[in-house]
């Protein structure tokens, strides 16, 4: 039985090397390498080939090499082969990093002392206690919980929305879209952690920012077309939001010319809030590949009616 791999080759060869500590029974191919396509029964992939069952006729699993899945056309791959995204600590870890910071940058007000200092201004600002700054996560799954969880020890009160009913220790979660507005309105720093799906396209709007407080901070770390940048750019034009931090725009990169990238209050980072760790994923993928074996349910296997 064989293994392919078909994303960045340099993290390929990582992978290779740790299938071959921790996996040697089975053989470990990096695209376009695909050696005897019959044999490979396991695919990690960014994006899968076209009609991957017709390239990889035994095909038995794919997974996601990103905690995301959108940039997969499920309709190509059969309803018998599971599609698993990836939830390996590396990303968890990263992800609260970056979060956890950006929400500390708008909080510590370092957007003003940004502007202060290309002034050469030594000017002060009141500190606000974290119990004073509102802090709302769109998505409730592995990432959005384990934000939350890091940001209450800083004080802050935290919500969660969702579309199902999630529980979580100290946090305010609201459920359904009938619960929205009331989470927005009491939401001073909005973190997108959605899974993209047709429902979620395009839900950060002039209607959601609308139902922010004056002044309310923006997050995306979820993907580039969650965001309207349009009413993201208008809103902040309005002082109906205050700041943005961007990790994901569409497309990726924005043309040079998007106001976005010289607004003074956004900044834009490359898409790299969080990373698939080779050393985490793998032992996670082996484990998947056990589960399968058992006939048991994967880790982060996909729920094709929901697209996450």
């Amino acid at each position: 039985m064989t293994f392919l791999y078909k994303a960045d080759p340099a993290r390929g060869e990582q992978w290779a090397r740790l299938f071959a500590q921790k996996a040697p029974e089975l053989a470990f191919r990096v695209w376009p390498d695909v050696g005897d396509p019959a044999t490979v029964r396991y695919l990690a992939a960014w994006m899968p080939p076209d009609d991957p069952t017709r390239t990889l006729p035994n095909l038995q699993v794919i997974f996601s090499v990103g905690a995301g899945i959108d940039q997969f056309d499920l309709s190509g791959v059969p309803a018998h082969v599971p599609v698993v995204r990836m939830i390996e600590p590396g990303i968890v870890e990263g992800m609260v990093e970056y979060v956890t910071q950006a929400v500390l940058t708008i909080h510590r007000d370092l957007f003003d002392y940004a502007g202060f200092q290309q002034k050469r201004e030594w000017r002060e600002m009141p500190v606000r206690a974290a119990a004073s700054r509102r802090i709302g996560v769109l998505g409730l799954g592995v990432l959005g919980t384990a934000v939350l969880e890091r940001l209450r020890l800083f004080g802050f009160p935290c919500a969660g929305w969702s579309r199902s009913e999630r529980v979580i220790d100290g946090v305010d979660c609201h459920a359904g879209i009938d619960s929205l507005d009331a989470f927005l309105g009491r939401t001073d720093v909005l973190i997108c952690l959605l899974p993209l799906t047709d429902a979620t396209r395009g839900m950060l709007n002039a209607r959601v920012f609308s139902a922010l407080p004056q002044g309310a901070s923006v997050i995306n770390v979820g993907r580039g077309a969650h965001l309207d940048q349009e009413d993201l750019l208008a809103a902040l034009v309005s002082g109906q939001l205050d700041s943005a931090i961007l990790d994901v725009t569409e497309p990726e990169p924005l043309p040079a010319d998007h106001p976005l990238w010289t607004h003074p209050r956004v900044r834009i980072t490359p898409h790299i809030a969080s990373a698939t760790r080779p050393e985490s994923a793998v032992d996670v993928v082996i484990e998947n590949i056990r589960l399968h074996r058992a006939g048991l349910r994967m880790i982060g296997q996909v729920d094709r009616a929901r697209g996450y």
